[in-house]
Order: structure tokens, then sequence, then C-alpha cells
């Protein structure tokens, strides 16, 4: 009995990382390129590494890098490492609703591979997901990401010191490059991107907080009001029928 429990941990941790595979192939380029970027903003190589083995996230990682390239304090970072990340309180609910009942240590280990491309793996496998199929999921996933963030900075190390300059702009491009597929497919997004955008000019022009509270504070207000302004919207629209 013992044993035959072991072959289908195995199988299930097999399945996972064959599952996972297409997530690793898609975090190369993307893991790369933080490597490529974390070496221009001046992090050193075991920074870059640490970084990606203890946050592992990357739309964190990126504004990170952002933050740090201005000289933003170590709260600021945090906090907006936080907001980006909120999702995540969702998105472990869900899935919880969808896993084997297991020990909360074991639950707790996996749960730190979570993100949005495991989730959408996982919420999508046919009917309960088991604590095997997540480790090896995750673990893929995970190993693909940290492994290949080291490469992409040894990659840049290995640029002349002007294309490693100009990879700065890289960043700001990638964050472009993320907002306009969603700009297109939800107004919701762009009315968010101009009203943060705007609030973020004005505490700049006032210089009366710092460069990390001022995209902190423009995140969160920006998000009150296109939210209130929307509810209100939706309100009306569901009255008038």
């Amino acid at each position: 009995m013992a044993t035959t429990t072991l072959v289908k941990k195995q199988s299930s941790f097999l399945q996972g990382i064959q599952s996972g595979i297409s997530i690793a192939i898609g975090y190369l380029p993307v893991a790369l390129t933080f490597g490529l970027l974390a070496k221009s903003t001046g992090l050193v190589f075991s920074e870059t590494v640490l970084m990606s083995l203890i946050v592992y996230a990357g739309a964190a990682q990126y504004i990170s890098l952002s933050l740090i390239a201005v000289g933003t304090g170590v709260i600021e970072i945090i906090f907006t490492t936080f907001i980006v990340n909120i999702r995540h309180f969702l998105l472990s609910a869900s899935l919880n609703e969808k896993v084997e009942d297991d020990s909360g240590w074991k639950k707790a280990l996996y749960s730190f591979g979570l993100t949005d491309e495991t989730f959408a793996v996982a919420s999508t496998k046919e009917g309960i997901v088991n604590t095997g199929y997540l480790f090896g999921l995750m673990l893929i996933s995970y190993a693909s990401w940290v492994v290949n963030s080291g490469i992409g900075y040894l990659i840049g190390a290995s640029l002349p010191t002007t294309v490693q300059e100009s990879m700065g702009i890289a960043l700001y491009a990638m964050f472009v490059g993320l907002l306009i597929p969603s700009l297109k497919k939800h107004r919701k997004v762009l009315y968010l991107a101009v009203v943060a955008a705007i609030i973020n000019s004005l505490f700049y022009a006032s210089q009366m907080i710092s460069t990390g509270w001022s995209i902190v504070l423009s995140t969160l207000v920006s998000a009150v009001i296109v939210e209130l302004f929307y509810s209100k919207y939706e309100k009306e629209v569901d009255q008038n029928g």
C-alpha cells in the first residue's frame, strides 16, 4: 500500500513538471531580460539571483528595478510590490478550493510558487489537484525563473558598457508593452493609467513627497477614483435599464 502511494506521488510530481515545461520556456526570455536590466540598474550578481529566489514575482521585480534606479527607499519598494501582488490573495483563495486537503506546511511551501501562470495551469486541471502535482509544477517554473535571471545577468556583464547603460530604456519599453494589450481590451485600464500618470505628475511637480511614495499614492488614489467612477456609472446604467 505504501509503495503504491509513493508511486502515485512520484507520478503526480512528474505530471506537474511536464505541465510546467511550457511555463518554464515562457519564463526564459522574461527572466533573461530581468537579469540584463538588473545588471544595468547596478545590482550585483548575488542580489539579482537572491531577488528572484526570494521575491519570485516578475512584475514586482521589474517595478523594484525602476524604483531602485531612481533611488527610492526600501519601505516604498516593499509597499509598492505588495500592492502589485495583492491579487495573490484572491488566486490563493480560489486555488485552495481545488487542491487536496493536506498539511498546512506543505500548502505554505508550494504556495510560494504561485504565479499567474502556475495558477492558470493548476486551476484548469481536471479534478482535484494533489500536492505532488503542485510541487512539480511550481518547482520547474521557479527553477527556470531563478536560473535564467542569473544567466541574463552574466550575459549582460559580457556586453559592452554602452549597451549595458542603454538597457535602462528597455525597462520602460517593457512596461509599455505590457500595458498596451490591456488598454485595447479594458477601457478601465486606460483611465487608471491616465489618472495615475496625472496624479504622479502633480506629486512630482510639487516635490512634496519622494518618488517612491509618489508612485504608491498615485496608484492607490487612481484606483479608488476610477473604481468609484465606474461603480457610479454602472449603477446609472442599471437604473436606466
